[in-house]
């Protein structure tokens, strides 16, 4: 199982509190902390994310031994960080919908890629080629109610995803998922969901929800592996 604790700018541009957002990730056993590069970047906005910043961030993700990764959401993003020798890289729906080109000049690197298909609305995947492309189902709704996803898919196994990125209130989706054979997790991560900055603190897991997925999700996963 992987966990990706989705930070995205629950930072509120406080990059004292992404520090601790980091630190908790290590604690409620999330495997990777992922962060939004190139959306609200500008001069004074929420997520200008400089690459001083960048080298505060891994500094401080490899002190508490998590893996840093960035979703590359522009050309100059990208341009950011193709030198830093990041091991994986994420890619959101909307950079699908919006930036495909994008998407394969980031998929070309070779690198493992995830990518959510939350706006993808093709019966197929859209990147054929890639071996490191790796899909993750999703729906595209802040927050996503649970009649939103009764297309779920019944078995991971035998679909295009490794696994799910989430969009709703609580962990039960997430768990379905593993159960239903999702290997990757992707969920918000705060350390308030009462903030109010921005709408992604209410769709997401607090450290200690997030830790109580991650312990239940990987005993699923064990089961299954187990057969039982």
């Amino acid at each position: 199982m992987i966990f990706i604790a989705e930070v995205g700018m629950n930072h509120n541009g406080n990059f004292d509190l992404a520090y601790e957002l980091i630190k908790q990730s290590k604690y409620a056993g999330a495997d990777i902390v992922k962060f939004q590069l190139g959306w609200r970047d500008g001069p004074g906005e929420i997520n200008q994310i400089t690459p001083e910043v960048i080298s505060k961030l891994r500094l401080w993700a490899e002190r508490f031994e998590v893996e840093l990764m960035f979703s590359i959401i522009s050309t100059e993003a990208y341009a950011t960080i193709k030198g830093a020798d990041f091991g994986k890289y994420k890619i959101a729906s909307r950079t699908v919908k919006d930036h495909p080109d994008l998407v394969r000049m980031v998929l070309d690197e070779g690198k493992l890629t995830y990518v959510s298909l939350g706006m993808w609305d093709g019966e197929d995947v859209p990147f054929h080629g890639y071996d490191n492309a790796r899909y993750l189902w999703c729906k595209s709704l802040y927050p996503t109610h649970p009649w939103d996803i009764v297309d779920l898919p019944k078995d991971f196994t035998f679909s295009p995803y490794c696994g799910y990125s989430d969009h709703t209130i609580g962990i039960e989706t997430p768990l379905l998922a593993i159960a239903r054979g999702a290997q990757v997790i992707e969920k918000h991560f705060t350390l308030d969901k009462s903030d109010k900055t921005i709408r992604d603190h209410i769709l997401s897991a607090t450290p200690d929800e997030y830790l109580q997925m991650t312990r239940i999700g990987r005993e699923i996963r064990r089961n299954i592996l187990l057969g039982i």
